[in-house]
């Protein structure tokens, strides 16, 4: 099973979840907007992706530079940031066999399926 935290209205969610199709994969779709993921599931993601939680964050969304640019905020502030306000989280993301890519760009996602 191949999961995708899937955003309808971005244009590189809808990019990487067709090229999952493509390749035939039996996808979960997480819609994270909807169903946010919980802090350790978003902790056990970024360590997947092997990045760090500031990696994930959209920064150029207004809650972003409102809200959090330019304080000094440690992981786990980061990450509580991602789920009160899920649009900060970079997407799309696929995880499968444990393991995760970012689809940007789409492509970037075969290295893992």
């Amino acid at each position: 099973m191949t999961t995708i935290y899937h955003n309808p209205r971005c244009s590189k969610s809808r990019e990487t979840l067709q090229l999952l199709e493509q390749k035939g994969e039996d996808i979960n779709i997480v819609l994270y907007l909807e169903d946010t993921p919980s802090k350790e599931k978003l902790s056990e993601i970024i360590d997947q992706l092997g990045i760090t939680p500031m990696q994930l964050i959209r920064k150029g969304e207004a809650i972003w530079k409102e809200q959090y640019k330019g304080k000094d905020l440690t992981p786990s502030q980061l990450i509580a940031a991602m789920v009160k306000n899920p649009k900060l989280i970079e997407r799309p993301i696929v995880i499968k066999n444990g393991k995760a890519a970012l689809g940007r760009p789409p492509e970037s996602v075969l290295k893992i399926l």
